[in-house]
């Protein structure tokens, strides 16, 4: 039995690693889809449509009523559940109803599949839960984990489920969200920084690529203030900018905040939060 999967779902590594597995019925009974939050859940929702269908050849048909079911999101077999998008918003209840769900038989397909869609946000109580039916799952039952960082859960969690990480999204690319918060700084608006940085919200992989590049926005800034030359070029108009409305100080306080902001998104921190405090914490910084 064949496992489709279109190239625009995920790389080739990652797309011939689960066909290989799907092939020889060895596709693990828990997999953790790491990558841009779209991105994870369309693959996740795809391996649940494959895992449902009926063609004795190809998975998913996308034409059994198995399939039919399964796009229109009303199979009975398939559940997706999440937090409601903020840090640890996923609680211990809702991993413990899951598990309630696991133990009772599939209604039309051969397995019951469970989508743990942004599994970044369970809290330290439900990923414990999470554990105990990931070392001992129910027969026929698969467990689709997706989150934007592998990191943000438990090691212990981890260890349990297979993980493939999609890789869409490079880590140097940040839209020129960065530039726009360095000028927004420069900016007598109050709210000029929090309308440039509004992207940023509920996007984790955006916000570290944003954040990386303003820290050596503002450190070139600071090198300039301080008679040197800037080291990198490509955003030399804003640490330009910057350097002239900003004293050292100033700067230095921006520099650091950022580098906090930096750590607390590996940390796992509130996505929301963490964004609009950033922006209050620069704009003190810069004595505005």
């Amino acid at each position: 039995m064949n496992l489709d999967l279109p190239a625009s779902l995920c790389g080739p590594a990652v797309r011939e690693s689960l066909a290989a597995a799907y092939e020889k019925g060895r596709l693990p009974h828990a997999l953790l889809l790491e990558g841009p939050p779209a991105e994870a859940l369309a693959l996740a929702k795809h391996l649940a449509q494959a895992a449902v269908c009926t063609d004795p050849e190809k998975r998913p048909c996308g034409h059994c009523a198995a399939c039919v079911k399964a796009l229109a999101g009303s199979h009975p077999d398939i559940t997706i559940a999440g937090g409601s998008g903020g840090s640890r918003s996923f609680h211990k209840e809702d991993v413990a109803a899951l598990r309630s769900d696991a133990f009772i038989r599939p209604n039309e397909a051969a397995c019951r599949v469970f989508i743990l869609s942004g599994a970044q946000d369970l809290s330290v109580q439900a990923q414990n839960a999470l554990l105990k039916i990931l070392e001992e799952p129910p027969d026929g039952v698969q467990f689709l984990l997706t989150c934007d960082n592998a990191a943000a859960l438990l090691p212990t969690v981890r260890s349990r489920v297979q993980l493939f990480s999609l890789g869409n999204q490079p880590v140097d690319t940040d839209n020129g969200l960065a530039n726009r918060m360095a000028m927004a700084l420069c900016a007598a608006k109050p709210s000029a920084l929090l309308y440039a940085s509004a992207p940023l919200l509920r996007d984790r992989p955006l916000q570290r690529a944003t954040f990386d590049r303003l820290t050596a926005i503002l450190r070139d800034a600071l090198a300039l203030r301080c008679g040197g030359p800037a080291v990198g070029p490509e955003d030399a108009a804003a640490a330009s900018a910057l350097s002239r409305a900003l004293t050292r100080r100033q700067l230095y306080r921006a520099l650091q905040e950022t580098r906090r902001a930096r750590a607390a998104v590996d940390a796992n921190a509130n996505g929301p939060l963490l964004v609009t405090t950033l922006c209050a914490r620069l704009r003190a910084a810069a004595g505005k």
